[in-house]
């Protein structure tokens, strides 16, 4: 770590140095909610909503590779920013490239068996006679590319524990953007459709791996992908999926949620499930511009525990909460403002636009809240708890959402698989809370410093 980076972590202004790395990571995280809502915008200027509701089916099976990839990249980075403020450089080079190699063995698994079993896959999903081949041909290309979306999602967090929150964003921003140039040639241009927004997807994944690799290869990282540094040994692999897995789990159970949820919304029709997929979407510009935020937030709080500088601690919780509330109501209320003119964008059919519109101000009840919760959620596995990690991330998409969905659907039937979402992120966010201040103070009183870790309302 450089002496400017360490100068940013210990040393700057509290708004300062939560900026500069949230800022970054922030955009990063625009740039994959643009490259999401592109696939679907460009699919629907085919003016044919039966494959905006194949794109709803099969997004949340390829949240799965990005599942994964997040437990070698989320837990990667807590245990490389820890290393780094105790001084253990030496380690850090070896989890970080132990986390490159654990990608490129899980990807492969994973690809293998989508393209196995992609008959049973499509069933579960809840495909019907009309969405089915379109689903498989997107699912089936995406697999090829597995690998690359797992390695490209690790290393825009790995990045961020040494302070390259500018680099994490490039390449980030550089394999989006490449999705995004590809998807109106390939889908219309080329007249490929659903094909081209899944080849789209696998080439901005290549490339953004690809900008990683030629990062560490040109020597310009302390850290190391290279294959003589991978160790299993001295609790790297446990670390890392101590605290990998719980927070990947946030992705994995969205994904098993989305999938319960389009199953489910089947039942009412393909113009119902085109409606929430696309509601889903509206409520994603919110909650990606928060996840960004938390990311970003994570390797400046992994630094102070690992250097137990606790009172620092406090003042990037006391900040980050306010400003990340102001940020999460502030994208809410905008959302809602241009709910109708942003679901005219995806949708043309009557019936799946009036879906979409009801569903849309179920979703954004609550979203207000996602700010405290991701920034908590971070804060979380900056600290290393991977147990109240773990239960967190069972809670709000597994738990607790995924029975209401099928209590409420009862009762409101289509509304109600609605109001699951905003039922979900009121007691999850209730959870958090709770757990960040018990484990904040068993912490503290371990440290022999103050009793628990109350945001402070010094920012310096």
């Amino acid at each position: 770590m450089n002496v400017d980076t360490v100068t940013i972590f210990e040393k700057a202004p509290v708004p300062k140095a939560v900026l500069k790395n949230a800022v970054p990571a922030m955009a990063a995280m625009l740039m994959v909610l643009i490259y999401n809502l592109a696939d679907t915008f460009f699919i629907a200027q085919t003016h044919n909503d039966i494959l905006v509701a194949a794109v709803s089916l099969t997004t949340p099976v390829f949240l799965l590779f990005m599942a994964v990839g997040n437990i070698f990249g989320i837990g990667g980075t807590s245990v490389i920013s820890r290393s780094l403020g105790g001084g253990r450089t030496e380690y850090a080079k070896k989890v970080c490239s132990f986390c490159m190699w654990g990608c490129v063995a899980a990807g492969i698994v994973i690809s293998t068996s989508f393209l196995v079993f992609m008959e049973q896959i499509l069933t579960v999903i809840g495909a019907s006679a009309d969405t089915w081949e379109a689903s498989k041909t997107y699912l089936t290309i995406v697999s090829l590319g597995g690998p690359f979306v797992l390695l490209s999602n690790c290393y825009s967090n790995i990045l961020r524990a040494e302070g390259q929150s500018n680099r994490a964003m490039a390449g980030q921003i550089l394999g989006n953007l490449i999705n995004v140039v590809l998807d109106p040639v390939m889908i219309l241009g080329f007249n490929w459709g659903i094909a081209g927004a899944a080849a789209a997807t696998v080439i901005g994944n290549m490339v953004g791996a690809g900008y990683y690799f030629c990062y560490f290869l040109r020597g310009q990282s302390t850290l190391s992908i290279h294959i003589r540094d991978f160790s299993l040994k001295d609790r790297i692999c446990s670390g890392v999926l101590a605290i990998g897995v719980p927070a990947s789990l946030r992705s994995l159970m969205m994904s098993v949620s989305q999938i319960i949820v389009n199953a489910q919304m089947a039942a009412y029709g393909d113009m119902a499930l085109a409606g929430m997929g696309v509601a889903m979407k509206v409520t994603m510009m919110t909650g990606m511009v928060c996840i960004g935020f938390g990311q970003g937030v994570q390797p400046l709080l992994g630094y102070c525990v690992g250097a137990r500088l606790w009172g620092r601690f406090q003042g990037i919780m006391r900040f980050s909460i306010l400003f990340s509330l102001g940020l999460s109501a502030a994208m809410t209320g905008l959302c809602y403002l241009l709910r109708d003119s942003i679901i005219q964008i995806f949708l043309t059919e009557p019936a799946s636009f009036d879906y979409a519109t009801s569903f849309t101000g179920i979703l954004l009840t609550t979203s207000f809240l996602f700010g405290i919760f991701y920034v908590l959620t971070n804060a979380l596995q900056a600290m290393g708890a991977a147990v109240q990690a773990l239960i967190i991330n069972l809670s709000r998409q597994g738990i607790i959402y995924i029975p209401a969905l099928f209590l409420l659907q009862a009762a409101l039937e289509a509304r109600g698989l609605a109001w699951a979402q905003p039922v979900a992120d009121l007691l999850s966010t209730a959870l958090v809370v709770l757990l960040y201040w018990w484990t904040s103070r068993t912490l503290m009183t371990a440290a022999n410093g103050p009793k628990f870790l109350i945001p402070s309302f010094s920012f310096k």
